[in-house]
């Protein structure tokens, strides 16, 4: 698999960002190292590091800012983690007991607060307003986002623009932000940070698209979630709006989705409508388009080992099976 083997290149460099999460995390009100060790130790993906990183070597910036900035990100990023957690009333995160269930809700909120404000103060200190103003932006977009997402929980009249401004919130911000800065630490061209930009918002969107798709295609045990987790928690997300858009089931469809009742009828039913009207390759190729506009954003930057593997892991990403 192309991702393992690329975080296998830069596991060390991982393991500098992870050490500076924690120190993110430092404070003498020691519940907050200790819920930081936790939440550290469980794991994650580092999607968005890694993002900043291998843009940062497309451009040929190897200091140790991009280290910091990288441990920034994964902070905002798990600052969202835990908000939407309180929010969804989890249980389980990663796998292990989410922070909120041991924590509890009061606690965790006022981590996250704690998280974006130290993160920002820590942007502040790289002493660049851009690279400020990409993340202030990016942590606005992610609030906002799930805001917009709450407002249209269980509303099937949704459409696929405010689906897109609900995951570039939630996802493709923090992924854009995370490219850019690459270019901003480079001090490149406004052309080439702005390339960059496109890439990650492209990318990140991709990335939420296919990840929504996996709710209604993946192996449960592969996944780690009930498949449908997403329609019973209300989030109308794209092979639901593709089903709507194309199903002359319509209003059997709406009427499952305001009752609330995802039953196993029910939910049946729904992914047979899906299969049916051919919902996932049709959602499939919807990502391909973003995943495209990515790859040819990069195209401004010359060849190397770093856009190629730039363009593997944008490929990847229709592939991925969790």
């Amino acid at each position: 698999m192309i991702l393992n083997s690329v975080f296998e290149q830069y596991q060390d460099e991982l393991k500098e960002v992870e050490k500076e999460l924690i120190k993110i995390f430092e404070s003498e009100a020691t519940l907050i190292p200790t819920i930081g060790s936790y939440i550290v130790n469980s794991g994650g993906k580092r999607i968005r590091p890694l993002f900043l990183l291998l843009s940062a070597d497309l451009v040929g910036y190897t200091e140790y800012k991009r280290v910091i900035l990288a441990a920034v990100i994964e902070a905002l990023h798990t600052a969202s983690l835990l908000h939407d957690d309180v929010v969804d009333e989890a249980e389980i995160r990663r796998g292990k007991k989410s922070a909120n269930k041991i924590w509890g809700n009061q606690v965790v909120v006022l981590l996250g607060d704690y998280l974006y404000a130290k993160a920002l103060h820590l942007s502040v200190l790289q002493e660049s307003l851009p690279i400020m103003e990409a993340l202030s932006w990016a942590t606005s977009q992610m609030a906002e986002g799930e805001i917009l997402q709450l407002m249209k929980a269980g509303d099937p009249s949704i459409t696929f623009e405010e689906y897109i401004k609900i995951i570039t919130g939630k996802t493709a911000g923090l992924i854009t932000a995370a490219c850019r800065i690459a270019g901003l630490l480079a001090q490149l061209p406004e052309e080439k940070i702005q390339a960059l930009t496109d890439f990650g918002h492209n990318i990140g969107i991709a990335f939420q698209m296919t990840d929504d798709i996996l709710d209604y295609t993946a192996d449960e045990i592969t996944l780690g979630k009930k498949l449908g987790k997403d329609l019973m928690e209300g989030k109308i997300t794209l092979p639901l709006i593709e089903l709507l858009k194309r199903g002359e089931e319509k209003a059997e469809i709406i009427e499952i989705i305001k009752s609330e009742d995802f039953s196993e009828k029910n939910l049946s039913k729904i992914f047979f409508y899906i299969k049916k009207y051919n919902c996932i390759n049709a959602s499939l190729q919807i990502a391909k388009t973003y995943i495209e506009n990515a790859k040819k954003a990069l195209m401004l930057f010359p060849s190397s080992p770093y856009r190629q593997i730039l363009f593997q892991i944008a490929d990847y990403i229709l592939e991925r099976k969790r």
